[in-house]
């Protein structure tokens, strides 16, 4: 029997993100991304042999991340000798906070809570099950 395989299967190809703050904000949303951040944040400046240790992976998955980083604008590097540093770009950081800041809820409730802080983040909407 002989089976047609079409090449292209899917007509639409997937779109790939060129906006630079989708791409800011997708390569903060990786949890070992965000944790690079976060240990650049409260280091300043890291040497990339450093982060296996924060993060429990090899170099090379390091070397990834911190190359989506680098592109997504999350990162500059400075090599000294055989070292790369990385530490965070300013630029990024502020456009992330004006990003969040554009975010304001509409309605009042649970909601409201949250954006106060006197709820917990783990609160289910009422109109959903809880499945957890």
């Amino acid at each position: 029997m002989v089976v047609n395989i079409e090449v292209d299967r899917y007509p639409g190809r997937m779109k790939r993100a060129t906006d630079p703050d989708v791409l800011l904000l997708q390569a903060a949303a990786d949890p070992t991304r965000l944790s690079v951040i976060r240990q650049l944040s409260a280091e300043g400046e890291v040497c990339a042999c450093n982060f296996t240790d924060c993060c429990g992976i090899g170099q090379p998955t390091v070397s990834h991340h911190l190359r989506v980083l680098r592109t997504a604008g999350w990162v500059a590097s400075e090599r000294r000798g055989t070292w790369i540093y990385y530490s965070l770009r300013p630029e990024a950081v502020a456009r992330f906070r004006v990003l969040a800041g554009e975010l304001e809820p509409r309605s009042v409730g649970s909601v409201g809570a949250l954006a106060s802080g006197t709820a917990p983040l783990d609160v289910v909407p009422s109109d959903r099950p809880n499945l957890g």
